[in-house]
Formats: C-alpha cells, sequence, structure tokens
C-alpha cells in the first residue's frame, strides 16, 4: 500500500473503540492526533509500545496531542489490554485493516526471515487541520515513543 507524505490529506475513518464507542478522525479536528497501528493487543512488542504511549501521554496531551492506537483486536479484547495495562487512551477496532490500508500500515513485511503481508507498525501524526504532519514506517516497539516526542520537540 501506498504510504502517506507530510502534507497530504489524512484520510478521514471512523472505528469503534474498546468500549463499542464510533470515533471519528473528523471530529478531532482542531487538534494534533498521534495515530499508532500495533499488530496485536497483549503480545510484549505491541504491550511495550503502548505502555510507553501510556507513559508519554502526559507530555504529548500537555502540548495538545490526542494518542489513540490502531489493531485489528475485536473491542472485548482492546478492552481487556487497556485494562490490564491501565492504558487511558483511546484504542481502536479496524478488523478489515481498511484504515490500516488507507495510512499505508498494511503490507508485506519480513517475518523472522519470510515475507508475510500484515501490519507494519507505524505511527502517524495528524495536524490540527486534519493534515499528515509525520509518518513513521516499520517503526520498533521499544524507543519508539521517545523518537516520536523528540520529532515533536517534546524530548
Amino acid at each position: 500500500m501506498p504510504r502517506l507524505e507530510p502534507g497530504t490529506p489524512a484520510p478521514d475513518f471512523t472505528l469503534i473503540d474498546q468500549d463499542g464507542t464510533p470515533v471519528r478522525l473528523r471530529d478531532l479536528r482542531g487538534a494534533p492526533v498521534v495515530l499508532f497501528f500495533y499488530p496485536a493487543a497483549m503480545t510484549p512488542g505491541c504491550t511495550t509500545e503502548a505502555c510507553d504511549f501510556r507513559d508519554s501521554l502526559g507530555p504529548l496531551q500537555a502540548a495538545g496531542y490526542t494518542v489513540m492506537g490502531i489493531s485489528r483486536d475485536d473491542p472485548a479484547k482492546l478492552r481487556a489490554f487497556r485494562e490490564r495495562d491501565g492504558l487511558t487512551y483511546p484504542l481502536l477496532s479496524d478488523p478489515d485493516h481498511a484504515v490500516h490500508d488507507a495510512y499505508g500500515a498494511w503490507g508485506e513485511k519480513m517475518n523472522y526471515g519470510k515475507v508475510v503481508e500484515g501490519v507494519i507498525r507505524s505511527t502517524v501524526i495528524v495536524d490540527a487541520e486534519g493534515r499528515v504532519e509525520h509518518a513513521l514506517y516499520n517503526v520498533k516497539a521499544t524507543g519508539h515513543v521517545a523518537r516520536v516526542r523528540a520529532l515533536l520537540g517534546l524530548g
């Protein structure tokens, strides 16, 4: 799938969160949004990344950012993940990976030396006007949130 470039409009979407509530990206206009795409709730790498975002939520929110995680997991699993790890931001369910596709976070990748199709761990930062500010692909779970914070000047 094509990757998003800075300055392009962020694809709008409506997804269901961990509580079954619809979340529309366009409803968040007026403030910047951090969207991180991760392969699967409650796996070691995804837990590390999600908890790093949780631990950095204070500075991100103080700078006006809304953080949301997106995976293919169903709302019940997302709710369990959120509760288990004390995640305090929305987790969105994209079971058919349509939003992953639109954001370039789905496609071929190497997994243990084999080419497979699946989630490409990615973070897209959308500015207050709904345009892509940063699009980071093939990121590592560990240390990634510190890189995001540095990019946003929140070191």
